[in-house]
């Protein structure tokens, strides 16, 4: 692929889970995987394409697999949340050192690290060319950092949710551990729902259903497959109307 493909989106949220930071280790921030995202981002700037990211906590805290363990489930959330907020300031850190100029903003306010959410503010660093880094989720508990990458999508009126995961696509079984999983190209959001396949949780697809936001599921550890995903190259999965 050539740089000067044009992207054919202008806007989008990517979202990432915590783990997706993680890289080899079994727990936290790894700097190598970090820095390589904020290359990736960096390209798709340089391209002009508006960029905001939803992170997940999942390396550093999770908050249902701390209620599963007997912690009441609002404050493994909460929990939850703060550990997303440590992944977007890495993550900013990250793409500062790239020259990118990046704004966290958090559902949950803490002045002194990061801004709150406003959308209209949010909305102006995007059209400054600021990339914005959503933290602590929806600020509610029950509700998974997918739920607040479509509502921050919608919120920002993004044309597409990324969701970079560790696998290239949308399969019918775990590919992992079903070496027979297929794996689709595209795929309705009601089969999604219906088929119960993990792509994201049911709150999260639902939205996006109904504000027909789509959803690319692509390999984010591949290098460059960000840009690629920007220019609407077919990798990973579409989910659509």
């Amino acid at each position: 692929m050539t740089s000067s493909s044009s992207p054919a989106y202008k806007r989008i949220l990517l979202k990432l889970s915590g783990e997706a930071l993680m890289g080899t280790q079994s727990y936290g921030i790894d700097p190598a995987v970090a820095t390589q995202i904020a290359k990736d981002i960096s390209d798709i700037q340089q391209m002009g394409v508006q960029t905001a990211i939803v992170i997940g906590g999942g390396n550093i805290f999770r908050g249902v697999a701390a209620s599963a363990r007997g912690m009441d489930r609002a404050t493994a959330d909460y929990m939850g949340m703060l550990a997303t907020v440590i992944n977007a300031l890495a993550l900013q850190d990250a793409l500062e050192q790239q020259d990118v100029v990046t704004r966290v903003v958090t559902a949950i306010e803490m002045r002194e690290v990061a801004e709150p959410f406003i959308r209209r503010r949010a909305i102006r660093h995007l059209e400054k060319g600021r990339v914005v880094v959503f933290g602590a989720g929806t600020g509610n508990p029950y509700f998974s950092t997918d739920t607040a990458a479509a509502l921050r999508g919608m919120e920002i009126k993004a044309d597409v949710i990324l969701k970079g995961t560790k696998v290239d696509g949308i399969y019918s079984a775990d590919p992992v551990q079903d070496p027979s999983a297929i794996r689709f190209e595209r795929i309705s959001y009601r089969q999604v729902l219906e088929q119960g396949l993990k792509v994201m949780d049911a709150t999260a697809i639902s939205l996006c259903m109904d504000n027909r936001l789509p959803i690319v599921v692509f390999d984010l550890r591949t290098p460059g497959n960000i840009k690629r995903a920007i220019c609407g190259e077919p990798i990973g999965s579409l989910v659509s109307p």
